[in-house]
């Protein structure tokens, strides 16, 4: 009953998309540049608008100071702010999609664009930041992956700043050791070794077994085997044999040189051990720093991109970028995409990425002050930026992307950590249901 289920939702997410992207904005009568979605609306740029923060709480203050700048320039707009706390958001897009009361303007990152998108629930974008000042000051890796986590056709959200995998080391633990920092793969799986005792409780890694562990360990796989596509025409390259062999080798970690409580261990077990312990490495992000500082003190640890290829070449799976999107039920679109244009800004994108610790979509803010002060920052951003970095874009926009990538095989990851499973039958598994699900959607596209 619960395949069933999935299916059938599976099937109608597929089919709207499909009509989505088939007939865009056309069908609305918008080319995407603004002029026939104001139609039914004021359309004159004045007004109130209405704004979701999508993670409301943790964002509030600094979204407060970014409207209240904006309404200083823009007297004539008000904007209401609606703090939504990130584990509902999707829940309260899907409910007002179905009842009515959606904002003008909400936050949608990509992990969650492609389901709204499919509800018809969103203007695409391309025409207006065609005409917009924004032109060319966004990241195109950023704008690469919400246009893939949308199904590759149109832009549904214009990208405000992305979180980045990031190696978090012990500085002290090294030089001790007289080890080179961890920048390539090589250098990194001869660390943990190096940096573990297991005799005194002292390990080179702490590995993700618990929730999220795919991501983690896609990312090890493909940084590892160089391996640039998530797929090879209409089948995911997730089983190659180069990415076998990478699984194989990161797993190997497990209870050599990692605890074995890593088996369930999500990222807030992990973070919390890694800095009461004596553990080597750590892959987190960007958003962990806070609690790597106040556990450990300055000059005791550092964060860099996911190691290299020996050759500098620097492959990773893309990380939810978060961004914002313009609802079509709105009745001042002219309004709602200035608010947009405003908050992608170079001034505005800044200060909120400071506050958050994350990397700006925009690239002038990316260039700011805090950013180069801040080396995990200023490295994660010269990595989403770089042209020696590769990113796998995950297939976020597939209805069962979350599903197939959590619910389904976290607990058999457990399984290969443990020794029950082989990484083979593990990917081989993965692979084909990624690719059924791929098989559906473009059936129904």
């Amino acid at each position: 009953m619960k395949t069933s289920i999935r299916s059938s939702r599976r099937a109608v997410l597929a089919v709207t998309l499909g009509s989505v992207l088939a007939l865009t904005a056309t069908a609305c009568g918008d080319d995407g540049g603004g002029s026939a979605g104001d139609k039914g609306g004021d359309g004159s740029g004045k007004g109130q608008i209405t704004f979701w923060d999508n993670n409301g709480g943790v964002r509030t203050d600094v979204w407060k100071e970014i409207i209240a700048d904006f309404e200083k320039k823009y007297p004539d707009i008000k904007v209401k702010y609606v703090g939504v706390p990130a584990a509902d958001i999707q829940s309260k897009y899907d409910t007002a999609i179905q009842g009515g009361g959606l904002p003008d303007v909400g936050g949608v990152g990509t992990a969650m664009l492609a389901e709204v998108a499919a509800q018809g629930a969103l203007e695409p974008l391309d025409g207006r930041l065609a005409k917009s000042p924004l032109t060319g000051k966004l990241s195109q890796n950023f704008v690469d992956s919400v246009k893939a986590a949308g199904g590759g056709e149109h832009m549904y959200s214009v990208p405000t700043s992305a979180n980045n995998g990031t190696l978090w080391y012990r500085t002290d633990l090294f030089d001790s050791a007289g080890l080179d920092a961890p920048t390539t793969w090589t250098k990194f799986f001869t660390a943990a070794g190096k940096l573990t005792d297991t005799g005194h409780n002292k390990f080179g890694y702490t590995i993700r077994g618990g929730e999220g562990s795919i991501a983690q360990a896609l990312d090890a796989m493909y940084g590892q085997s160089g391996i640039t596509s998530f797929w090879n025409g209409d089948k995911t390259t997730v089983d190659d044999p180069k990415n076998v062999a990478a699984l194989k080798k990161y797993v190997a970690l497990y209870k050599k040189d990692t605890p074995s409580a890593d088996v369930n261990n999500d990222f807030t077990k992990m973070v919390a051990q890694w800095d009461s312990g004596d553990i080597g490495m750590l892959s987190h992000n960007l958003g962990s720093y806070q609690d790597h500082l106040k556990a450990l003190g300055e000059g005791k640890f550092k964060g860099i991109p996911n190691p290299t290829l020996d050759d500098g070449t620097r492959v990773q799976v893309s990380n939810p970028v978060d961004g914002l999107s313009l609802f079509k039920s709105g009745k001042n679109k002219s309004a709602a995409w200035k608010f947009i244009e405003f908050a992608a800004s170079h001034e505005a994108n800044s200060k909120w990425n400071e506050s958050a610790g994350q990397v700006p979509a925009n690239t002038e803010a990316a260039k700011d002050g805090w950013v180069q002060q801040s080396e995990a920052t200023k490295l994660a951003a010269e990595a989403l930026n770089g042209t020696t970095t590769k990113i796998v874009q995950l297939p976020y926009y597939l209805p069962d992307w979350n599903t197939v990538s959590k619910a389904d095989n976290e607990p058999a990851f457990q399984k290969v950590l443990l020794g029950k499973l082989s990484a083979e039958d593990f990917l081989k598994t993965f692979a084909e249901q990624i690719n059924a699900a791929q098989a559906d959607w473009k059936k129904n596209n």
